[in-house]
């Protein structure tokens, strides 16, 4: 094996049809563009969501409603899912960063504790909003519900 025997591995080169090079080759005259129009012209490429003129798909549908951007999205937590998080983690103080480490909550999401299910002991709980019903319940058993 020396320079003079080297060539490109099979199947990595592809040898296209030269166009625009005289009508003797083939792909002359309007190497191949077809004639007139946006696609024979250079410079030419497809806007987004363009369909040749016909009114776009995202322009027929009908759009109604409102999308509130300042809408706050919490994560709901119910008080027999606490109770089973508080005798899995052995503690009776729970914040966000117990509801992060066992997959309850992700980083950015805020947290609103709600009343289903029942509580069997003592739990203090700090979390992004409380239902009446969970904090009057955590409350009850003697715990306390503290807002962050």
């Amino acid at each position: 094996m020396d320079l003079s025997n080297l060539k490109p591995a099979k199947g990595s080169v592809h040898k296209g049809k030269r166009v625009g090079r005289g009508e003797g080759s083939g792909k002359g005259g309007t190497a191949a563009r077809g004639h007139k129009g946006a696609q024979s012209r250079s410079g030419y490429s497809v806007k987004r969501g363009f369909e040749g003129g016909q009114m776009p798909l995202q322009r027929r549908v009908p759009k109604f409603g409102f999308k509130n951007i300042n809408k706050v999205v919490y994560v709901p937590i119910n008080l027999d899912v606490l109770q089973a998080l508080s005798d899995k983690i052995g503690s009776t103080e729970i914040g966000f960063d117990q509801f992060q480490a066992n997959g309850l909550a992700s980083k950015n999401d805020r947290v609103k504790i709600l009343g289903g299910g029942e509580l069997t002991s003592t739990i203090t709980v700090s979390a992004h909003a409380f239902s009446r019903t969970a904090a009057e319940a955590i409350e009850a058993k003697g715990g306390t519900a503290t807002k962050l």
